[in-house]
């Protein structure tokens, strides 16, 4: 049990893996197995690898969030998120490849940029990590550099959300997406802060 006044933090803590095998090779994700040695124990652990993924909470000068509807499937529904993204282009920086997605996905640059928060998606059966930053001083991009979405993409509505009322939709059970969720309340909380928390980050 942690002394009063410790720092909580989650520290890397690696266990010997005894034998590894990859059971699913995907399209955007593969499926592992591994056999794990806990030191009392062994354990066949099975998880999704994932390259891992960008996201952004855009906010306008009037504290307004925008949201993109998009469908995914494997929860059969419409979900409103962030402006997000694999990590998909080799050694390619994060705020570079968030950069990117908020230009693709939603025809915006962003002047400013700051680390907001970091987060597993979901830790017990993937290694799949998000870094949300926030981005503001949003301009346009210009018609001729916009880029073509296509699939799911081709239907995303976007909306410019009040950020109190996106914290509300949050805390309601509204808002379901980790990353809309997550960077939500993070932005709030930062605000709540005076913005004092938060990593500035640049695209350079």
């Amino acid at each position: 049990m942690p002394l009063p006044g410790a720092r909580i933090e989650d520290l890397e803590a690696a266990r010997p893996v005894l034998e590894h095998r990859r059971i699913h090779t995907g399209k955007v994700f593969d499926l592992d197995a591994d056999v794990v040695d806990l030191g009392d124990t062994q354990v066949l652990r099975e998880y999704v690898a994932h390259p891992g993924a960008v996201a952004v909470i855009a906010l306008d000068d009037d504290d307004r969030v925008l949201l993109l509807s998009q469908y995914r499937h494997p929860v059969r529904s419409e979900l409103w998120e962030p402006p997000a993204g694999l990590r998909d282009v080799p050694d390619e920086l994060l705020v570079v490849a968030a950069a990117r997605e908020l230009a693709e996905e939603a025809d915006l640059r962003a002047a400013s940029w700051w680390r907001l928060v970091d987060f597993y998606t979901t830790p017990g059966g993937s290694n799949e990590r998000i870094r949300v930053f926030l981005a503001r001083d949003l301009s346009p991009v210009s018609d001729s550099e916009r880029y073509l979405r296509t699939d799911e993409e081709a239907g995303m509505v976007p909306a410019w959300i009040p950020l109190d009322e996106a914290v509300d939709a949050a805390l309601g059970g509204r808002l379901h997406s980790p990353t809309a969720v997550v960077g939500v309340l993070a932005a709030a909380a930062a605000r709540a802060r005076g913005w004092s928390t938060l990593e500035p980050v640049a695209l350079d």
